[in-house]
């Protein structure tokens, strides 16, 4: 059984027991959260496609940690101008496992 589920603005692909990184959530490490906005379900007795969502579903799932991304640098330069700027970042994520899905 798997469903497809919005998430923090992105859609994923998710199966119990899995574990996946997404954009910051808010909450601490063991809190409990739930996603509504489930758009397809499929499960060994069919599917159900959402329109937008299906309806009275959701997934369950646990925060287990949060962790930063690896640094990804921004390097722009103009040439023969003396132009050059390096700019770091680094992407926030939570790592959650989801518990079950619900139908």
């Amino acid at each position: 059984m798997f469903a497809i589920v919005n998430i923090a603005g992105q859609q994923f692909r998710v199966e119990e027991g899995q574990e996946l990184f997404v954009h910051q959530l808010s909450g601490e490490a063991g809190d409990k959260v739930k996603f509504d906005h489930v758009s397809l379900i499929s499960s060994e007795s069919g599917t159900q496609i959402g329109a937008p969502t299906v309806a009275s579903a959701a997934v369950n799932a646990t925060i287990l940690e949060h962790q930063k991304g690896d640094k990804v640098v921004v390097f722009k330069k103009k040439r023969r101008k003396g132009y050059r700027v390096k700019n770091g970042h680094r992407q926030c994520f939570t790592k959650i496992k989801v518990d079950s899905i619900a139908v």
